[in-house]
């Protein structure tokens, strides 16, 4: 008699499941949100510590494994020419970005500012799959809606003006063909959302899509890969030094 008192119904079993499910779902997600992964070959970015002068401007790169992937080459580039720092981090979208960018920014006087996010806003993700990054644009839930990710975008870049300093954007590279977790073509949606926001706010912009739209395939670390060879990052990094350069000049006069 116990037995069949206590003995669920299938129905309970069912809704206890989909319970489960549920909260599976919501609990893995804000760690999801923070799995922002960077290739082997372009963690030196991070960990490498920046040479200091003190009597040379200070510029801060803020952005995904690609900033990462070209920050030592523009330090080289910019040598003697400024401080070339970055955040210690992978920036991820730009929900990651509002919660963290007093930190990043720190107490420091900056006077350039290169930054970027738009490569994981972008990205479908899901918690089961076994990509890179959590990606799966089959299966997976976009991490932030264009609408979204277009508002985040302007907070971040009214935070960044409170700085002082000179604000360059750098437009979200290429999604090649057959990145799993991206679809091509929301590459420029999403950079045109971001221009609009620049236009408003008076922001420069770098425009790495253009210049990595023209890579060829040899460029990238692999078919489907948004990631760069060595090659690849230099090509970033020296437009990036090129676009700095010119606005450290207009400060100098």
């Amino acid at each position: 008699m116990i037995s069949k008192f206590i003995k669920p119904k299938v129905g309970m079993v069912s809704r206890l499941r989909m319970l489960v499910g549920f909260y599976t779902i919501f609990t893995l997600s804000p760690s999801l949100a923070k799995e922002f992964t960077t290739p082997k070959q372009d963690r030196k970015g991070i960990t490498e510590e920046a040479r200091v002068d003190a009597k040379l401007p200070n510029v801060l790169i803020l952005g995904d494994s690609i900033s990462i992937g070209y920050t030592r080459q523009v330090r080289k580039g910019l040598e003697g020419k400024a401080n070339v720092f970055r955040a210690k981090a992978n920036c991820g979208d730009t929900p990651r970005g509002l919660e963290h960018i007093d930190k990043w920014l720190g107490d420091k006087k900056w006077d350039v500012i290169h930054f970027n996010w738009g490569l994981w806003d972008l990205c479908y993700r899901n918690p089961e799959s076994k990509a890179q990054g959590r990606r799966d644009k089959k299966n997976g839930t976009l991490s932030t809606p264009l609408p979204e990710y277009e508002k985040n975008l302007e907070k971040l870049v009214i935070r960044l003006k409170k700085t002082g300093a000179t604000l360059i954007w750098a437009s979200t590279t290429v999604v090649p063909e057959g990145e799993v977790g991206r679809f091509v073509g929301d590459d420029v949606k999403y950079n045109t959302a971001a221009a609009r926001v620049m236009k408003k706010h008076s922001v420069a912009i770098n425009d790495l899509h253009k210049l990595s739209a023209s890579f060829p395939p040899e460029m990238f670390t692999k078919p489907g890969d948004v990631h760069y060879k060595p090659e690849g990052s230099a090509k970033l990094a020296e437009q990036v030094v090129k676009v700095i350069s010119k606005h450290l000049v207009h400060q100098a006069k």
